[in-house]
């Protein structure tokens, strides 16, 4: 299921696809944070593992 993050003055919708534990492999990630970029083009994802607490950050731009 798709996380949305929406910036409210231009209406930017970004998507974030469903990401695997890279230590676990096992379980699906939940986002924790979502940071928007200085030009809000891009957005900064941070997911973390429920079982181990690894964090991993993916930036998405805009579609």
């Amino acid at each position: 299921m798709p996380a949305y993050a929406q910036h409210h003055e231009k209406r930017q919708i970004f998507h974030a696809a469903m990401t695997v534990c890279p230590s676990c492999l096992i379980l699906p990630m939940q986002i924790i944070e979502v940071q928007p970029h200085w030009d809000l083009a891009r957005v900064d994802f941070v997911y973390e593992c429920p079982a181990c607490c690894t964090e991993v950050r993916e930036t998405v731009a805009k579609h």
